[in-house]
């Protein structure tokens, strides 16, 4: 029951924040589409943002965490928390240096691209240079959000959860500080606008990177730079595990610079298109998902060390009940209110009415996938702790080949205006197909999971979200109108529905799960009891 409400105290601590951070990025979203729109801007800022958070994912938040922070946390178990410092500033060194070479590189061979652009024929591509001006600003970026990341990962196997929770708020108010000031110069063009934002980023996360590494000094890991103990076994290991899992992230990343590249193709706005979407479907994905993955980690870590094995199958169980508790609803709900909830978002100024259906159509079959999206976050994690790399990465592999295939089809097959929506069902089609390949390999590993057991209750989670999703759909009209004739401002009357149908939505589902979830409601939220380990 300790280890339950320990996990659970966590993951609020980790949503509280995740949440405060979702809340600002909403409202940057709000600004950016009203001062960029989700034109050629946003979507040559939209690839060229993707190229540091593909080095996040390989070597930051992704990866490197995974392979880092089960040999850091088993570290700190085992040995002093001087001799878990060296591993730490060891690892830190040698990742900050080689992204260091990597930014170089990169930064000389765009300078290369643009000294001989003419020869190229790229003089009178507007949009690659915009692109090529973004990555050159950007690329620095790559270094302090990998270091930033690193401190997240020390910060979270010490347990230490509300620093590293705290940390991406950092990044949304320096976007936010931008577009405000932006706001003030309204002749201002769309892409000396975007750049600016790009500016701001780049300073974000240096004061990140800062921001993590004062953290870590203060839990007794000071961050400096040293080459010793590179040949530890320790740190040998580190680095076979992040080769292993930076192969799975490269194909995942891979896979995204595909499916951007592919929506250069479909249509000039598709790569915005689908990255506002993407964000709106981050929210709950954000709050919930990413929570339960951030904390579930360093627990399994913890639990696989002492041989707890069935600590870590009810730990799994009950952590998938509580995830899908909150992810359902959030999926009926996004699902039926996308429309309402994109134009309350981002629509006005140059983001228009068909950049909103455009970017609903998105957000729709998004929503589709959000369990498995939140799914994917917890078990993954499963094979981490156990310094399994190879299964997510053969997984991923898996699931890459797949993708690219149903996006080249979309692309080639679909109208123009419903090639994006493709793209965007091609990655809930390979989400769940990752899901279940996961469980079959999880089950093949370590036999039972404790996950047949709580079908039942996610069949009744998921009937009462879709009641919920089918009752305010019906009643979307209806509110409408009747909060337009109280109401004489568009805005403030979209705003008005929009808050009642999400009232209503939550008091619906809270009353139908207090009489169809009358027990799980109470375990889910009292923690009573700790969930029972069962066979799959």
């Amino acid at each position: 029951m300790a280890k339950s409400k320990g996990i659970l105290k966590n993951t609020m601590i980790v949503g509280a924040f995740t949440a405060l951070s979702r809340v600002f990025g909403l409202v940057r979203e709000m600004f950016q589409s009203r001062l960029i729109g989700a034109g050629v801007e946003q979507s040559a800022f939209t690839l060229a943002f993707a190229i540091p958070n593909a080095a996040r994912k390989l070597f930051g938040e992704g990866a490197l965490t995974a392979a880092f922070v089960p040999i850091f946390k088993g570290s700190v178990e085992s040995e002093t928390l001087e001799k878990a410092a060296k591993l730490a500033r060891s690892v830190m060194t040698m990742v900050l240096l080689m992204l260091g070479a990597i930014v170089l590189i990169a930064m000389g061979s765009l300078e290369v691209v643009v000294k001989f652009r003419n020869e190229l024929g790229l003089q009178d591509m507007e949009r690659l240079k915009l692109t090529i001006r973004l990555v050159k600003t950007l690329l620095p970026y790559m270094i302090f959000i990998c270091g930033a990341a690193f401190g997240m990962g020390v910060m979270n196997a010490l347990g230490k959860f509300r620093a590293s929770s705290f940390m991406p708020c950092i990044l949304n108010i320096f976007w936010i500080g931008i577009l405000v000031w932006i706001s003030f110069f309204p002749g201002m063009r769309l892409d000396q606008r975007i750049h600016r934002v790009a500016m701001a980023i780049l300073v974000a996360g240096a004061v990140q990177m800062f921001f993590m590494f004062w953290c870590m000094a203060k839990a007794g890991i000071t961050p400096r730079l040293s080459f010793a103990g590179w040949g530890d076994e320790k740190v040998r290991l580190v680095w076979h595990n992040i080769a292993i899992a930076a192969l799975g992230a490269g194909a995942i990343q891979i896979n995204y610079m595909l499916d951007q590249f592919l929506a250069q193709i479909a249509s000039p706005w598709a790569a915005g298109v689908i990255g506002y979407a993407e964000r709106l479907m981050d929210l709950p994905l954000g709050i919930i998902g990413v929570a339960f993955g951030t904390v579930l980690l360093p627990t399994f870590a913890g639990l696989f060390a002492k041989g707890d094995i069935d600590g870590a199958r009810s730990t799994l169980a009950s952590s998938v009940k509580s995830l899908m508790f909150i992810m359902l609803p959030a999926a009926a709900g996004l699902f039926a209110l996308a429309p309402e909830i994109t134009s309350v978002i981002y629509e006005g100024g140059d983001f228009d009415s068909m950049a909103t259906i455009r970017v609903s159509r998105a957000l729709a079959v998004y929503s589709l996938g959000l369990g498995f999206f939140g799914f994917s976050k917890s078990i993954v994690p499963w094979f981490h702790a156990q310094n399994d790399m190879k299964t997510p990465l053969h997984v991923a592999v898996g699931t890459v080949v797949l993708n690219a295939s149903l996006n080249i089809i979309a692309v080639l097959l679909l109208p123009v205006e419903w090639r994006h929506v493709g793209l965007a069902a091609s990655t809930v089609v390979c989400s769940a197909a990752g899901c279940c390949a996961l469980i079959i390999f999880a089950r093949r590993k370590n036999g039972c999971l404790g996950l047949i057991a709580i079908i039942p209750n996610i069949f009744k989670m998921g009937s009462v979200a879709l009641f919920m999703g089918c009752t305010i759909w019906f009643l979307r009209f209806p509110i409408k109108n009747l909060v337009a004739n109280l109401l004489s401002g568009k805005v403030a009357a979209n705003i008005f529905s929009l808050g009642a149908l999400v009232v209503l939505g939550g008091l619906i589902y809270g009353a139908t799960s207090c009489l169809v979830l009358r027990g799980e409601v109470k375990t889910l939220l009292k923690r009573r009891k700790r969930p029972q380990s069962t066979k799959l």
